[in-house]
């Protein structure tokens, strides 16, 4: 397994509507960032503030030094729901993620083993 490109395509496809926020993420937002609350509505993310409209991607996903490459603005008070991506082999594969070799197709416990470890820094 590769370790993340920072291509976006798991922000582009999943950074948009959908996604969900508890309220010991707002309680942290309040304190570490309280200027993300205004991106909230009934515990979903990424509303526009002034139209109240959602986002059809995420507003803080920004364009890398390269092509294809991207940053998240909000990295370190990123939702858990991007903290916890990807957690699994499958939804890899399902969201065409270039972290994924052939070689773990052939071997997925390993290839999960891998994700665990790449992503253990992540998961906290």
């Amino acid at each position: 397994m590769k370790d993340c490109n920072a291509c976006g395509k798991c922000c582009v496809k999943y950074g948009g509507r959908g996604l969900s926020i508890s309220q010991s993420e707002i309680n942290d937002w309040d304190e570490a960032a309280p200027e993300l609350l205004d991106y909230i509505q009934k515990n979903e993310i990424w509303f526009d503030p002034k139209t109240k409209q959602p986002f059809e991607q995420c507003p803080w996903l920004i364009p890398g030094p390269t092509p294809n490459v991207f940053h998240c603005k909000i990295y370190h008070n990123r939702p858990d729901d991007c903290r916890y991506y990807p957690s699994s082999l499958e939804e890899m594969i399902r969201d065409d993620c270039e972290m994924v070799e052939a070689k773990d197709l052939k071997n997925p416990k390993k290839a999960q083993q891998d994700l665990e470890l790449i992503m253990k820094d992540s998961w906290v």
